[in-house]
């Protein structure tokens, strides 16, 4: 890493938004991993286990527009200590009430949805330290702190089995606490910048390179934490696994996917943004078609899986590469539509998973029409390539980047 990369900025900032991004990660995807001990307690049938871990996750993404907007107002370390302390109240508040009934944890669901948010906090708070020549650095250093949902997975099943599900809402209170300790020392305020607020995203809307961006990252990002959200109940389900082995098991998958994301963004770099989706679309088609049609063991699973993750995670970095070519003075803005698609696109995954198992017995319609979208995702960016080589992409006028709005 370049040494004056640590002499431009604020290096402490910079890993109070990674630890800050990263304890919100793990509990916005906490119901998945808990996913096993609520449904045998509540006697869950499959269509209301996807449903309830795919709520925090579309709350995330819808929560991340608010999020971008109070940045805007008052400043992402203010924001981020704000939503922090909603997140530990209502993680408390859950363990002292211990609902037991399915309606019960749409609540803690939404709180969840906060944590989720963090996306549009901690990135702002890193970017607005740095110079553009190291925004890249910066930002790639802060959203590796999406490697929180594997520790979710990692912990939260055998923490569930030996305390029991309520308990470990509570228990996780404790590394959100001790990060927000860490951070109201660590963290400064960046300097303030001009923001046009959300108004500035409605020229953006209007422009097709956006929400195909929007589309593509929906199906990279929306896979990615739709399956970490999902995938130990699956294994669970599916295999048999006991919930601390289905646990281990969708760690190491989101892992991979977690930090791999910087070799998609220089895969990108090498050969083209759109080359490169177009490569990782069409192994993912093939991926999670092959899932789709039934794999009867763990053993050929696990490296489909894995190899599937790692796909998605690669297409995470690479549709971020576009980001700054076809928009180069709304990078801000883009940034925060585009997470924003990625976890609409998780809702969907880990909710459809489950409707197809309660529909039909099997989760295997709900692999292969994921496997159809990226199909069509494909076909999206074969057509997007030919157009973008016949047209100059310009920056929208009278428009700025708002790294804030990230």
């Amino acid at each position: 890493m370049d040494k004056g990369f640590f002499k431009a900025g604020h290096p402490r900032t910079l890993l109070a938004a990674f630890l800050y991004f990263d304890v919100s990660f793990m509990v916005w995807v906490l119901l998945g991993p808990l996913g096993i001990a609520i449904a045998h307690d509540l006697h869950l049938n499959a269509g209301q286990k996807g449903f309830l871990v795919a709520i925090p996750v579309l709350a995330g993404a819808a929560f991340r527009v608010v999020a971008g907007a109070l940045v805007d107002r008052f400043g992402p370390r203010r924001v981020a200590i704000a939503m922090q302390l909603l997140v530990i109240a209502g993680l408390a508040a859950s363990w002292m009430i211990a609902p037991h009934s399915y309606a019960g944890l749409f609540p803690v669901a939404l709180v969840l949805g906060v944590a989720g948010a963090s996306f549009a906090v901690a990135l702002p708070l890193a970017s607005g330290w740095y110079p553009p020549h190291y925004q890249g650095t910066a930002l790639g250093i802060a959203g590796a702190g999406n490697s929180g949902t594997a520790l979710a997975a990692l912990f939260a099943p055998g923490l569930a089995v030996l305390y029991g599900w309520v308990n470990v809402l509570g228990l996780a209170t404790l590394p959100l606490a001790a990060v927000l300790c860490a951070f109201l020392f660590l963290a400064k305020e960046p300097p303030r910048r001009p923001s046009a607020g959300l108004v500035a995203w409605l020229p953006v809307l209007r422009k097709a390179d956006c929400w195909a961006l929007m589309f593509f990252y929906g199906v990279t990002f929306g896979g990615f934490v739709g399956l970490a959200s999902f995938l130990t109940i699956y294994f669970n389900d599916q295999y048999g696994l006991a919930p601390t082995v289905a646990g281990s098991c969708t760690a190491l998958v989101v892992f991979v996917g977690s930090f791999v994301r910087p070799l998609g963004g220089a895969l990108a770099d090498r050969v083209g943004g759109d080359r490169a989706l177009c490569i990782l679309y069409a192994a993912a088609a093939v991926i999670f078609g092959l899932i789709g049609s039934g794999l009867p063991t763990i053993w050929l699973a696990f490296p489909a899986f894995f190899a599937g993750m790692l796909v998605l995670g690669l297409g995470n970095g690479a549709v971020f590469q576009l980001v700054p070519t076809l928009f180069p003075r709304q990078v801000g803005i883009l940034t925060g539509l585009v997470g924003m698609s990625g976890g609409v696109g998780g809702f969907y995954l880990a909710s459809s998973l489950g409707a197809a198992r309660q529909a039909t017995g099997s989760y295997g319609p709900g692999f292969l029409a994921f496997a159809g979208i990226a199909l069509l995702a494909l076909g999206c960016v074969s057509v997007c390539r030919r157009r973008w080589k016949t047209i100059s992409v310009r920056p929208l006028p009278d428009s700025t980047e708002l790294p804030a709005a990230l």
